[in-house]
């Protein structure tokens, strides 16, 4: 059974009087370990895509079954609920509270998760550890580099143990040599820690770090290559 199973998603907003349709019909099955690139242009509908995998947001019609769990018809609660216990997010920008240390940003998870402060501390300790940032824990975000703060965001992703990461353009914000490390990073959680990364990327040469291409063109599935990296 894969972890991801997608039949017959579109997604549509209501846009001026008519429904402005941005997903048409997306089949895809996604098995766990896997390590998926999903790219498109602007407007191609992605970004979309993403928010449902990630039950940020629902289909308009289409079943979505997450780890053999029908989840397009849960409440917002329930949907809340497997967001955190199945999935860690990272985002281009960031997202971290700027007046709070990489550890007690790390340790935010669990604290929404309810963890004992003890637990929570060593948990976070471990993840930062795990992104190479043990000798940043007390700093602040305006005293990390930009990969740095992104080492520090992907620690919290990580740090509940989530079996599946999402990353959206993460990226997005890092030069080129941050943007190679922050990939290798990715690669050494899929590879050594077995989670399953789902990417969103417009960057040819950052998708390229991925074991599989999904290219998204207006709506639709326009490939879907698998490839096989060293």
């Amino acid at each position: 059974m894969a972890l991801i199973d997608l039949k017959d998603i579109h997604k549509s907003y209501p846009l001026d009087g008519f429904d402005l349709e941005i997903l048409k019909g997306i089949t895809l099955q996604i098995e766990k370990g896997e390590f998926v690139a999903i790219m498109g242009p602007s407007g191609s509908g992605k970004s979309t895509l993403m928010n449902i995998l990630g039950c940020l947001d629902t289909p308009t019609s289409g079943t979505y079954i997450l780890d053999g769990r029908p989840v397009q018809d849960l409440s917002a609660d329930e949907l809340a609920e497997i967001r955190n216990q199945k999935i860690g997010f990272v985002f281009q920008g960031f997202n971290l509270l700027s007046r709070t240390s990489a550890l007690e940003n790390v340790e935010l998870p669990m604290v929404y998760g309810n963890v004992s402060p003890n637990i929570r501390i060593e948990r976070a300790k471990g993840a930062l550890a795990s992104v190479g940032l043990s000798d940043r824990m007390e700093h602040m975000p305006n005293q990390l580099s930009g990969g740095q703060q992104q080492r520090v965001a992907i620690a919290r992703a990580i740090v509940a143990g989530a079996p599946i990461i999402f990353a959206d353009e993460p990226t997005g914000n890092l030069d080129t040599k941050m943007s190679v490390e922050i990939m290798h990073l990715f690669t050494k959680l899929n590879q050594e820690m077995n989670r399953t990364i789902i990417l969103v990327t417009h960057e040819e040469d950052i998708a390229r770090f991925a074991n599989r291409i999904i290219k998204i063109v207006d709506g639709e599935i326009h490939s879907d290559e698998r490839q096989k990296n060293d």
